[in-house]
């Protein structure tokens, strides 16, 4: 019998995600942008702390909207570490507006997702792990990217932090096996 991966538990809200979202091949630049500043706040804390806080996150930084994080200055910076519904963490919010930036400069030049996509070869990587215990905690890829968001700029975009970004957004399928999710986005026509 088939079962879902057990790092979701029994939490509505985390069971929706891992249904719903986990491993959704994203190639939105804005939705990844989103997803790679919240794996950033997660630093040193649980997924689910920031799952429960995202409609928060997305209320305080104008809807993950890069165009209007870029042009906050220290004031507005000081007004989100007021509000107690996202992770205060100054050092965490001034990157996110440096990322503004550096998203709006890497969209220009190139594209923010096929730049990140480039790092798995446009295509998602499809894993076969049975058991949680097989799973990395960065690969060569997430070092890869890690390197260059770093080269960049970005901050909190350490290999095991970006590993667990590539995850959520499909460019790694790390759905167990023995999960229904596992076969369903490993269909060319949602891979790809």
């Amino acid at each position: 019998m088939s079962s879902h991966c057990t790092w979701c538990g029994t939490d509505p809200l985390y069971v929706a995600y891992h249904d719903e979202e986990w491993g959704v091949p994203e190639h939105d630049p804005r939705a990844l942008w989103e997803k790679l500043v919240l794996d950033g706040f997660q630093a040193g804390l649980s997924w689910i702390t920031i799952l429960r806080k995202r409609e928060d996150f997305r209320e305080e930084f104008d809807q993950f909207d890069p165009e209007k994080i870029a042009k906050w200055d220290q004031a507005r910076i000081e007004k989100a570490l007021q509000n107690p519904g996202i992770v205060r963490h100054r050092g965490k919010i001034e990157a996110t507006v440096k990322g503004a930036r550096l998203f709006l400069e890497i969209e220009r030049d190139e594209g923010f997702a096929p730049w990140l996509w480039s790092f798995v070869g446009g295509a998602p990587i499809q894993n076969n792990f049975s058991d949680m215990s097989q799973v990395p905690a960065s690969t060569p890829e997430s070092i890869a990217m890690s390197k260059a968001l770093k080269k960049r700029g970005f901050n909190f975009c350490g290999p095991v932090i970006v590993y667990a970004f590539m995850q959520a957004t499909g460019m790694v399928n790390d759905h167990m096996t023995g999960c229904p999710r596992h076969a369903e986005l490993s269909r060319p026509s949602i891979a790809g």
